[in-house]
């Protein structure tokens, strides 16, 4: 059984909801009882310098088949975060769907390479930084906008971050971005608090998804003092507990889940 996180009768967005870290969270939010709006990327091919393809509509199907196969509501919204006016219809057609929200958790993340000073572009600077730091702040302004708007005891918002915030030579972009939610995070946390939201962000490490072979996977493994790699569903978990009532009085924290990595 997983905890009891009970998420039981709230409506949750979850942004690249569809593969990786993000559907695991996704997909663990049902599970603690919330019917999710799962937000994706349309498209199968790669986002422009990113890393990883977009899966598509398709594999936001089969997320949102498992959460209506644990008995819980689940809607999916295609988006493009690097575009100004997706963060207010992603939170409009998610409430049209599923009602008044009582979470977000800012997941979706732009990553490309190179990603370094001496082959840094406005052109990647901008693509990281429009949908790590401009999305999420913008999804969390219009999410408070809404709530104020409305009598609810509590909502709450977690960004995902990564442990790279600290440092990664070779991803400037990513890694400052990063940095920059996790400060948004905490500015965030003093200025909703009030309404009754709390603001958090989860710093993963080294998780697989897929893209750690044998060799990475034998390179990084000193570094972390667990001696093992992350799964998506250790930082689910710590994300249901922010999202949980248990975490009520807890708000402007980054949380590393990373088994010890890059502290």
């Amino acid at each position: 059984m997983p905890p009891n996180f009970a998420l039981a009768g709230k409506s949750v967005l979850v942004t690249g909801a569809n593969s990786g870290i993000g559907r695991r969270i996704a997909i663990a939010a049902a599970e603690h009882g919330a019917d999710i709006a799962v937000h994706y990327l349309a498209g199968t091919a790669k986002p422009v310098g990113a890393e990883h393809s977009a899966l598509g509509v398709e594999a936001a199907e089969a997320v949102i088949a498992e959460i209506r196969g644990l008995g819980r509501r689940a809607v999916a919204i295609d988006g493009d975060l690097s575009v100004s006016e997706a963060p207010a219809r992603l939170l409009a057609l998610a409430e049209a769907e599923l009602g008044p929200l009582y979470g977000l958790v800012n997941n979706a993340a732009h990553c490309e390479l190179p990603d370094n000073l001496l082959e840094a572009d406005w052109g990647g600077y901008r693509r990281h930084y429009d949908v790590n730091l401009g999305a999420p702040t913008m999804l969390m302004s219009e999410f408070a906008r809404r709530y104020s708007n409305r009598a609810q005891p509590a909502g709450r918002i977690v960004n995902i971050s990564t442990d790279a915030a600290r440092a990664f030579p070779g991803q400037i972009f990513y890694g400052t971005s990063k940095a920059a939610l996790e400060a948004m995070t905490r500015a965030a946390a003093i200025e909703l608090g009030p309404l009754g939201i709390t603001v958090n962000a989860v710093a993963p490490g080294p998780v697989q998804t897929g893209y750690i072979d044998d060799l990475l996977a034998e390179k990084v493994m000193p570094s972390i003092p667990l001696r093992r790699l992350g799964a998506p569903d250790d930082v689910a978990q710590a994300v249901a507990f922010l999202m949980s009532d248990a975490a009520g009085w807890i708000t402007g924290q980054v949380i590393q889940v990373a088994g010890g990595h890059a502290l």
